[in-house]
């Protein structure tokens, strides 16, 4: 029995971008397409199939342990990415100034996709949802780079909007304009969920 459903939900890939050094700053560069391998997109900073261990799994391993790598990719909405613009009052925030890998719109309430969920081409390339990316405070500065003043409302703004975390689990290319059909486990919500998170 299969145990991931297809959806009739879709999405078009409107953007895409790479950041190949992290250090030198937070900011992707445009793409039209970005080659997949199973590390990811080889030019990206992310790309590996392990990393380094960092503050999201601090309560699993030590930092700088080496983990399986399922953070290649930042996925963000375009309906996100408005709300995020609207709550900071600005006019359009480039998701390039946040290290943007991609920007698809049509799936609602996107940061909140179920783990597990698939975001599929039409040649099969797919990518995994890892888990929802929570907001941090590095893109403060390129976005003051660009609107003074502007970056310090990013962290508040972007909460439950930052999109999510992806790996690739099957090699393709993605392409700006193509469109993605959503996947998502044919799994119940597990009924400890609100008890074991005290809420």
């Amino acid at each position: 029995m299969p145990a991931l459903m297809p959806t009739d939900l879709t999405a078009r890939i409107l953007w895409l971008g790479a950041n190949p050094d992290r250090d030198a700053g937070l900011p992707s560069h445009p793409l039209q397409e970005m080659p997949l391998g199973f590390a990811g997109y080889a030019e990206e900073t992310h790309a590996g199939l392990t990393r380094p261990s960092c503050s999201r799994v601090v309560a699993q391993h030590p930092r700088g342990t080496e983990i399986r790598n399922v953070r290649q990719m930042t996925i963000l909405s375009a309906e996100d990415l408005a709300a995020i613009a609207q709550t900071m009052g600005v006019e359009r925030l480039d998701p390039a100034l946040v290290g943007a890998s991609m920007v698809i719109e049509g799936i609602p309430d996107f940061s909140r996709l179920p783990p597990s969920s698939r975001l599929q081409g039409a040649d099969g390339v797919t990518v995994v949802v890892d888990m929802e990316n929570r907001p941090c405070h590095l893109p403060a500065k390129p976005i003051d780079a660009e609107g003074p003043g502007q970056g310090k409302s990013f962290k508040t703004a972007a909460r439950g909007r930052r999109g999510v975390t992806a790996w690739v689990e099957r090699e393709g290319v993605l392409r700006v304009g193509e469109t993605l059909r959503l996947h998502i486990p044919d799994q119940p919500v597990w009924a400890h969920l609100a008890a074991t998170r005290g809420t």
